[in-house]
């Protein structure tokens, strides 16, 4: 083939499982309704499960539902009939992946799911199968062609159950009202954790290390707080409100331009108006704030703006937030 004709082949094989993860739009009916009743009730485990292609595409759906809340994992159903099936309990619920509903290799999977009183629902382009008949919830992943220019290998019907496992996965999500701070707490080690990551997973809060003075404080002793607690000291009332900051850049600024310094006080040098976080503040917000206003560190305070400890630029680093 010449380049034109690579390029047009390309963009076939893209607009045929484009359209046909559109198609499936019109399809989202009662039977979809009722596979999230079904799983939003679920007590047990969801066992996903499929031949060839389409078990590529169930252990997919499998990490989605584990990784958005809902506990799934893959079994092959050939090894499901020698042994696995042990790890099915009456709570919990099988989805099946078949493009045809008819392979040999369900039938006595779903013999025994059955008898164990376990839902099913299934991901089938034939609705009329035996697959389809002997479930609880049935969803339309049928396609009018493959990508295949044959229209034999699972193509754009791979693409489009997918998709539906995605919109089965996320209407899910919503329906149990699950939330970032659940998916960070699922994800704690890895890139899309890290960015849900709360400043209170990270900031100082040991009182001997959290630096603070009173307004009336000396300069003299703003010097050695910011020499011993990392270069950034909130300023406290007597309730620990945070009425100000000062940095060794303020005291700088504040001795260049006046004589006798040492006994002056803090409340002379501080910046009024710090920029603070709570510890509920995405850690990743707190990093866009202190690059936005060229600072190293951020006094964390209550809702009452009561002093509760402090974050570091360092400390979010070595959290990998950047």
């Amino acid at each position: 083939m010449d380049r034109r004709e690579l390029i047009e082949t390309a963009r076939r094989v893209v607009r045929l499982e484009g359209n046909a993860v559109l198609q499936l739009e019109d399809r989202i009916d009662d039977g979809f309704v009722r596979a999230v009743e079904l799983l939003s009730r679920l007590k047990g485990r969801a066992i996903v499960s499929g031949v060839g292609k389409s078990g590529i595409i169930a252990r997919k759906i499998a990490a989605t539902f584990t990784s958005t809340g809902t506990p799934a994992f893959f079994m092959h159903p050939v090894e499901g009939v020698h042994g696995d099936l042990g790890m099915v309990l009456r709570d919990d619920l099988l989805i099946v992946i078949s493009k045809s509903g008819e392979s040999d290799e369900l039938y006595e999977l779903l013999r025994i799911v059955k008898r164990l009183g376990v839902p099913i629902i299934s991901f089938t382009g034939n609705r009329d199968s035996t697959l389809a008949r002997q479930s609880d919830a049935v969803l339309d992943v049928g396609v009018s062609e493959e990508a295949c220019p044959h229209d034999l290998a699972p193509t754009a019907s791979t693409t489009a159950a997918l998709a539906m496992g995605d919109a089965l996965a996320i209407t899910l999500l919503q329906e149990k009202a699950f939330t970032s701070d659940d998916f960070a707490s699922l994800h704690p080690a890895g890139a899309l954790g890290r960015r849900l990551l709360r400043v209170g997973d990270v900031m100082v809060t040991d009182p001997e290390k959290v630096p603070a003075l009173p307004p009336d404080a000396t300069l003299r002793e703003a010097m050695v707080e910011i020499a011993y607690k990392r270069g950034t000291v909130p300023i406290i009332d007597a309730e620990r409100r945070i009425v100000g900051v000062i940095t060794a850049g303020d005291l700088t600024r504040f001795i260049d331009n006046k004589e006798q310094f040492f006994h002056r006080q803090v409340r002379e040098a501080m910046n009024p108006n710090p920029k603070t976080v709570t510890s509920d503040t995405l850690a990743i917000e707190a990093v866009y704030k202190m690059e936005r206003h060229g600072i190293m560190a951020l006094p964390v305070c209550d809702q009452d703006s009561r002093l509760t400890g402090i974050v570091h630029l360092h400390d979010l680093m070595r959290a990998r937030v950047v």
